[in-house]
């Protein structure tokens, strides 16, 4: 991204304490062409676009750019999410059409095809974005349209949007228990490594405030430019803050991944003395970087390909028989799977694609998930049971914790100061996006 644009987000991400770009560094089949628009000469005063046997849905995603690479796999999984849905009988009776727009990795290019899913074709919901620098930039969109957005990766909290569902994780459905774990079993000294974006700094915020309620030690943060691989400093940093080793906590996205952890290897960093926990670390990136290199690395998410259960194997299986067996799942393309297959539920018990409805149908939603038992809580995000993988041999994970059930979301950091004490409840119109919750005090 150009400067100006870097900056902007900086600064909105550190005024609002916002995320996150969780890049994806192996090579997917292509995604679908973008679609032309379509153009009509009046706004309809909904946006119920199911004329004849189809419901239009927008999927908005970077299909071009630096974020292609990560995001061409989510849309695979939204699309087979669609195919199923469209194979047994589809919405309401009617088939589902999807517009596939490209976001080309550029934030002002998100926003401007957000209106236009809106606005020229008309779209009843819109599947989409990746980076919290994306999503901040179609929220306004979304929100002065009144209109809907399922957004389906982890992020940094900090928001809760009337507008937006959110099925990744929340910090306290990742983040945090990922802090709470290392500090149990690997060591109370951290460093923090990040790209210099929204999701890292604000993650971090976070951490160090974690860490100092809980007896941890900040003993370094670097960051990085987006993107880059000059990761050559920030290794010099973490061997001079630990030197008889610690834990490495990273938020550092695309391929800067792949330099660090061979540069970290190259000066013998090994996982053994300096444990590194990711949250922007999949099956794909394992699989790119290599095993041997991330061999008894952590990474925490709510999903891995590992899990054992009849809907997740039913998942793997479905998605490896339509694009390749050789293909692999992770966390955000489960969450974006199962954010259509929740949409649709909240349109059946609504009985129509008119926002309104299908937004106070989409509230209590339980779906029998690849993760688990997944409910949509009234702050308009998921309850997911959290899990801490250890990179093995064969590059999957091996789920070394689990939490016992699902973890109910806490969009406003409990740690923070500034945000201490709030909560959501989009039920609730006296309450909304923000308001004291003496329980959290």
């Amino acid at each position: 991204m150009n400067e100006f644009n870097r900056r902007k987000f900086l600064i909105l991400g550190s005024a609002s304490l916002a995320t996150t770009l969780l890049l994806k560094a192996c090579a997917s089949p292509e995604a679908p062409a973008p679609t032309e628009p379509t153009t009509t000469t009046e706004e309809p005063d909904t946006p119920a676009a199911t004329d004849g046997d189809t419901i239009k849905v927008g999927i908005l995603h970077s299909l071009s750019g630096t974020m292609a690479i990560s995001e061409k796999s989510v849309v695979d999984a939204e699309q087979l999410a669609i195919k199923e849905i469209n194979e047994a009988g589809g919405v309401l009776g009617k088939q589902i059409e999807a517009i596939v727009e490209d976001g080309a990795s550029d934030w002002p290019t998100f926003a401007e095809k957000a209106a236009k899913l809106i606005d020229q074709d008309e779209v009843v919901t819109v599947f989409g974005c990746w980076t919290s620098a994306s999503r901040k930039a179609v929220l306004p969109v979304f929100e002065n349209k009144d209109h809907m957005l399922w957004y389906p990766v982890q992020y940094e909290g900090q928001e809760c949007s009337k507008n937006i569902f959110y099925t990744g994780a929340a910090p306290n459905q990742q983040i945090e228990p990922a802090v709470d774990w290392l500090l149990e079993n690997k060591g109370t000294d951290f460093f923090l490594v990040g790209s210099d974006y929204v999701f890292p700094r604000t993650a971090n915020t976070i951490i160090k405030a974690q860490l100092e309620a809980n007896g941890g030690t900040t003993v370094g943060e670097d960051y990085i430019p987006l993107g880059s691989t000059e990761v050559t400093p920030i290794i010099t940093k973490i061997k001079a803050a630990l030197p008889d080793g610690g834990v490495i906590f990273n938020s550092l996205n695309g391929d800067s991944n792949v330099a660090f952890f061979k540069q970290l290897e190259g000066a013998g960093l090994t996982a053994d003395q300096y444990p590194t926990m990711s949250v922007s670390i999949a099956e794909e990136e394992v699989r790119a970087i290599g095993p041997d290199i991330l061999k008894g690395h952590y990474a925490a998410w709510n999903y891995f390909q590992t899990v054992e259960s009849d809907a997740s194997n039913a998942f793997v299986e479905a998605f490896k028989a339509e694009y390749g067996d050789d293909r692999v799942v992770n966390d955000p393309m489960e969450a974006a799977y199962v954010m259509v297959k929740i949409w649709s539920q909240a349109v059946e018990t609504a009985g129509t694609t008119d926002l309104e409805p299908v937004r106070e149908a989409a509230l209590g939603q339980t779906l029998e998930a690849p993760g688990g038992t997944y409910t949509l809580e009234n702050n308009h995000h998921l309850s997911k049971v959290v899990r801490i993988g250890e990179v093995r041999d064969d590059g999957l994970f091996e789920i070394v914790f689990a939490t016992d059930g699902p973890v109910t979301p806490i969009p406003w950091n409990q740690y923070v100061a500034e945000t201490k004490g709030f909560a959501c409840d989009w039920s609730d119109p006296d309450k909304g996006g923000k308001y004291e919750d003496p329980s959290l005090t």
